[in-house]
C-alpha cells in the first residue's frame, strides 16, 4: 500500500513579494508569510545564513539570493528580470523590509518595470517599541540610525528638535551612551525610552530622562538590538517677542509668506497674522 503524500503547493503568480520576518522570536512569523515562503520560487535576503535559519524553522528549502547594502543596479536588474517569470520574495534579516534598508530601490525599480508588487504585514521593531514605551504615538517620526560621528549626530538631533512628534531611532549598544548624552544636550527635558531585545527572553523597555538612562546603562552595559525613542517637545505658547525673533531669522533667507508659514508651523500661531507682521518687519 503506497503512502499518501501532500500535494505540492500551488505556485504563486510571478512578481515581487515583500515579507516581514520575526525580529527575534521565530514564533512571530505569520501564517501568510510562511505560506508565501513555501510557495515562492526564490528569496532575496540580506544574509543567507539568517534567512536559512528561518527556513529551517519552517521546514523549508529555497534558493537564496543575496541582496543587501552593497547591491547595485545590475543586481536589481537581474532580480527584476527573474520576477517577470518567477515569484521572488524580499526579506530583511529581521522585521519589515524597506524599513531602514535598501529594499526601496528594488521596489521602486520593480514598479517602474511593471512587475507586480505585493506586501505582507508583520513584525516591525519601531512600531513595537512605540507601543511599549508609553510615549505619545498619535504622531511619530522614524528616522533610522543616528549618525556615528558626534558632529553629524548633533546636527540631526538639532534638525529634528522642533518636530512635534515622538522621534524613533535605531541604535547599537556600543553607541547608546553617546546618543543619550547628545539627546540630553540637544533635547533637554524630553522623556526618553530605550527598547531592546524585543520579543526575546531579555526584552526590556526602560523610560526616563536621557541622563537617568545613561546612568543606568553605564552600570548595566546593554546588549542586542535597540530602538531609541524621544518624546515630543512640550506645548508652549509663543509670545509676540518670540514670534518676531523667529520671523526676523526666517526673513533673512525667505519671502514674507514663506517666513510666516515656517513660523506658523513651529509655533502654532495664525499664519495670516504672522504674514502681516512679517510685512511690517521687512
Amino acid at each position: 500500500m503506497s503512502e499518501e503524500c501532500d500535494p505540492p503547493p500551488e505556485p504563486l503568480n510571478a512578481g515581487l513579494y515583500i515579507v516581514a520576518t520575526p525580529i527575534g522570536n521565530l514564533g512571530d512569523v505569520t501564517r501568510r508569510a510562511a505560506d508565501v515562503l513555501r510557495r515562492c520560487d526564490a528569496i532575496a535576503c540580506e544574509d543567507t545564513r539568517v534567512t536559512a535559519k528561518l527556513l529551517r524553522h519552517l521546514g523549508l528549502s529555497k534558493p537564496l539570493w543575496r541582496y543587501d547594502d552593497h547591491a547595485g543596479e545590475k543586481d536589481r536588474a537581474r532580480l527584476i528580470d527573474s520576477m517577470r517569470e518567477r515569484a521572488v520574495v524580499l526579506v530583511s534579516d529581521a522585521g519589515t523590509p524597506l524599513v531602514s534598508d535598501p529594499g526601496y530601490r528594488l521596489v521602486r525599480d520593480a514598479r517602474a518595470a511593471g512587475v507586480p508588487v505585493t506586501s505582507l504585514p508583520g513584525p516591525s521593531a519601531p512600531v513595537m517599541a512605540l507601543t511599549l514605551s508609553g510615549l505619545p504615538n498619535d504622531r511619530f517620526l522614524f528616522a533610522g540610525f543616528l549618525p556615528a560621528k558626534d558632529k553629524a549626530r548633533h546636527e540631526v538631533l538639532a534638525e529634528l528638535a522642533g518636530v512635534r512628534a515622538t522621534l524613533v531611532f535605531f541604535e547599537t549598544a556600543p553607541r547608546l551612551a553617546k546618543s543619550l548624552a547628545a539627546i540630553g544636550e540637544i533635547l533637554p527635558g524630553r522623556e526618553v525610552a530605550v527598547a531592546r531585545e524585543l520579543t526575546k527572553l531579555y526584552e526590556e523597555c526602560r523610560t526616563g530622562s536621557a541622563s537617568e538612562l545613561a546612568e543606568h546603562y553605564e552600570a548595566n552595559p546593554p546588549r542586542g538590538e535597540i530602538v531609541l525613542l524621544v518624546g515630543p517637545p512640550e506645548e508652549q505658547a509663543a509670545s509676540a517677542e518670540d514670534a518676531d525673533t523667529l520671523l526676523r531669522e526666517a526673513l533673512q533667507t525667505q519671502k514674507a509668506s514663506q517666513a510666516a508659514a515656517a513660523v506658523a508651523r513651529a509655533t502654532g500661531l495664525d499664519r495670516k497674522t504672522l504674514y502681516a507682521r512679517a510685512l511690517k518687519l521687512k
